[in-house]
């Protein structure tokens, strides 16, 4: 998928209008629909600025990876010291074991959560 199609995708999960986001952003309409008619490309401050908007990453909208995670989910604090990119740190530096036993856990606080929900 090109950086249009996914702008225009991610708009309308949104339930935005170019209209919106042209307001969002500072700029015209027709800005906004050529982002996504790949007439042009956004420079770097409105790339960020659209991943703000969107809350996704700039290397999801660069495609580089197909985590939508942002920057400000990954600063959200889980706990006083501890965020949720903390966690994905922690987790990357854990040997195979250790994380097969973490998914696992993961699982049963999802049936958990799941079960609660029923309730």
């Amino acid at each position: 998928m090109e950086l249009g199609d996914l702008l225009t995708m991610l708009r309308k999960e949104k339930g935005l209008l170019q209209k919106d986001v042209a307001i969002y952003l500072n700029l015209t309409v027709a800005t906004v629909s050529n982002y996504e008619k790949k007439v042009r490309m956004p420079d770097l401050e409105t790339l960020v600025r659209l991943a703000d908007l969107y809350d996704v990453s700039t290397d999801y909208l660069l495609q580089r990876t197909r985590c939508r995670t942002s920057i400000r989910t990954l600063g959200r604090r889980l706990s006083a010291d501890f965020t949720v990119g903390d966690l994905i740190d922690t987790t990357l530096h854990l040997d195979r074991n250790s994380i097969r036993f973490l998914l696992e856990c993961c699982d049963l606080l999802r049936q958990r959560g799941r079960i609660n929900d029923m309730k």
